[in-house]
């Protein structure tokens, strides 16, 4: 079952998100005092918009010759790209046709009986950028690494401190091991860019 907005906050009063908004933001205060519409962060009805960390945007560089092997990834493959401001708030910029990775603001810690599933939002969606389906599975605890594609043939703002992703999460009956009873790779995930593991 997908869990509510009462649920949410209970949970939230456990640890479960971390920092924790009780309501949608539409806004938010630059470092020069001036307000500015945001991308919605916080609690929904049934899901909540987390935020993009300004700590880390990594996008892969093309260099010929190499493939990207999941098995035996490169960091190399990777660059950062710098966080930049504006009147309209702090960005990274994904280039055209490329793929970044961030983190997210927020830190999770999953029940044991939950699972939440990360969606893109519609305002990115709509101007080709795509964030791939991650989930949070039960008791998995960290900051998530977030996966964004541009898909269009434009270069892209990416706003850090503004709603990204939301998750939804969904109940079921407990499982027989958790994320955290079998050493999930991605446990404890820091506040920074979590690379590919096997």
């Amino acid at each position: 079952m997908i869990k509510n907005d009462k649920w949410i906050i209970e949970q939230a009063k456990r640890g479960m998100i971390q920092p924790f908004e009780p309501s949608l933001v539409r806004t938010v205060m630059l470092t020069s005092g001036i307000k500015v519409p945001a991308l919605s962060y916080g609690l929904s009805s049934y899901g909540y918009d987390i935020r993009l960390s300004p700590q880390e945007f990594l996008v892969f560089r093309h260099i010929p010759g190499t493939v990207v092997n999941p098995k035996r990834f490169n960091p190399n493959n990777l660059e950062s790209v710098p966080l930049h401001g504006d009147e309209d708030g702090d960005f990274f910029i994904i280039p055209a046709h490329s793929y970044g990775l961030g983190v997210a603001l927020e830190k999770l810690s999953m029940p044991a009986n939950v699972t939440a599933i990360c969606l893109g939002k519609s305002t990115y969606a709509r101007v080709g950028l795509v964030a791939n389906v991650t989930p949070a599975e039960a008791s998995w605890n960290g900051s998530l690494t977030l996966e964004f594609s541009n898909s269009s043939s434009a270069d892209c703002r990416i706003y850090a401190n503004e709603g990204v992703v939301q998750l939804l999460f969904l109940e079921g009956e407990p499982c027989q091991t958790t994320y955290a009873d079998r050493g999930g790779k991605y446990q404890d995930q820091p506040e920074r860019v979590t690379l590919a593991r096997v």
